[in-house]
């Protein structure tokens, strides 16, 4: 693909190199109104001891499983998920506020306002909130996968044997790594 652009009274050319669009998936000849609006003062969805809460913004059912995000307010001090991977899907994390510890997969390293943490499927991560305040953050899991049901289940953990917590996780895709 070739690209111009104007500096000045010249006109260059240049080589981009730009992946393929994906395949239409909306067909029909006309357009539609299907937009929807989420209110960011909403109540969380889902309240866990005061310590986090869950906001589901686009869930895989709204998103037709491409995506789910969340924004996830956590508690001071509040903790959070020791290092594990996903085989099924991504995850995405954009600090909002407070300072978030993230595991890169090698170290655990601060995580500010605006900074962002990618991982594919099968990379190790793992986040937390060591910090005296309050933190808040987006996650993005691609694609959509059902993880309301994973932060609503994390509260019956205690009354699980190890064999049924274990098998618990891994139907969630969640695979802690020692």
């Amino acid at each position: 693909m070739r690209g111009a652009f104007a500096a000045g009274h010249r006109l260059h050319t240049v080589s981009i190199v730009v992946p393929p669009y994906p395949p239409p998936r909306y067909t029909a000849d006309e357009p539609e109104v299907s937009a929807w609006l989420r209110r960011g003062d909403e109540p969380p969805d889902y309240d866990a001891f005061g310590l986090v809460q869950y906001h589901y913004l686009a869930n895989q059912q709204a998103t037709d499983g491409d995506y789910g995000l969340y924004r996830v307010e956590i508690s001071p001090k509040g903790g959070g998920p020791g290092p594990h991977f996903h085989r099924g899907m991504s995850e995405a994390f954009f600090v909002l506020s407070g300072t978030l510890s993230l595991y890169n997969g090698t170290e655990w390293v601060d995580g500010h306002v605006n900074d962002f943490l990618y991982v594919p499927p099968g990379g190790i991560h793992g986040f937390r909130n060591e910090a005296d305040e309050p933190a808040s953050i987006l996650i993005l899991f691609a694609p959509g996968a059902p993880r309301e049901h994973y932060f609503e289940g994390l509260a019956q953990l205690g009354e699980l044997t190890d064999e049924e917590r274990r098998e618990w996780f891994i139907k969630n895709d969640n695979h802690f790594v020692e």
